[in-house]
């Protein structure tokens, strides 16, 4: 799934709902959706797995430019369910994107326990992998705790002579530079995998999450948390990729210049 975006080129926009005619958008790997009925029951149905909706119109060169993308997502993330509404097919998906406010195409919505969890509005290729990789991610080699519990057992892990340093990214749900960062931080727990672990929270999941953001004194997001042997021996906030990595690798023990 990290590497979908590689395949496509970047393309985006956005186009007025007003005046695109009907026409048949199937045979991608997505499950069309008709009614706002058919919506929430897809959103019960998939109960914590990630859906991914995307508001089209036929007519529309901006959503037949994303149209490669959400083909090869639906196929590649097995662990996501993916939603395609056409806004101009019926009276009923007209009256649906009225009740959810879409006013431009293509329009995304991420759910999550039927919560509305994140959307955007004329993204290309590149941001959509991304938004579906920091959402749906769920078998990266990036840890993804949910406690307290679950860093101190992390921590506990790397502890003494081999403990490799653990890179905490600390962010929330609702998070546009914590979902900008993240294709980041899925790219490098693979590539310093044998030197450093990386792992996420979202600050926002449960109230043992955020009691741990204010014990951490953390009061902005994303913000990295380099830990050594049990010990927080730095931070960085902000979600710039050179820095990121700079800041990693001086807490290696690498020299940057």
């Amino acid at each position: 799934m990290a590497s979908t975006a590689a395949f496509l080129s970047t393309l985006a926009g956005s186009t007025s709902l007003g005046g695109a005619t009907p026409a048949s958008g199937g045979g991608s790997g997505r499950s069309k959706t008709a009614s706002a009925e058919e919506l929430d029951g897809a959103l019960r149905a998939a109960k914590e797995r990630l859906v991914v909706v995307e508001f089209a119109a036929s007519h529309s060169v901006n959503s037949s430019r994303i149209y490669p993308c959400m083909v090869e997502l639906s196929r590649t993330c097995g662990d996501v369910d993916f939603l395609l509404v056409m806004g101009d097919e019926s009276d009923a998906t007209r009256e649906l994107c009225r009740r959810e406010g879409i006013t431009a195409v293509p329009h995304f919505t991420f759910y999550k326990g039927a919560e509305k969890v994140h959307e955007e509005e004329g993204i290309g290729p590149d941001q959509l992998a991304g938004d579906v990789l920091y959402y749906g991610d769920h078998h990266s080699a990036v840890v993804q705790l949910h406690s307290r519990a679950d860093v101190e057992s992390l921590i506990s892990d790397h502890r003494g002579e081999g403990g490799k340093l653990v890179v905490l990214d600390v962010g929330l749900k609702r998070c546009g530079p914590c979902v900008k960062v993240y294709p980041t931080v899925v790219k490098l727990s693979r590539t310093m995998a044998d030197t450093t672990v990386f792992a996420r929270m979202n600050g926002d999941e449960n109230d043992s999450c955020m009691e741990f953001l204010r014990d951490m004194d953390v009061v902005e997001v994303p913000t990295f948390l380099f830990i050594r042997d049990g010990d927080i021996v730095g931070r960085y906030v902000g979600s710039g990729r050179g820095e990121l990595i700079g800041e990693i690798l001086r807490y290696n023990g690498v020299k940057v210049t």
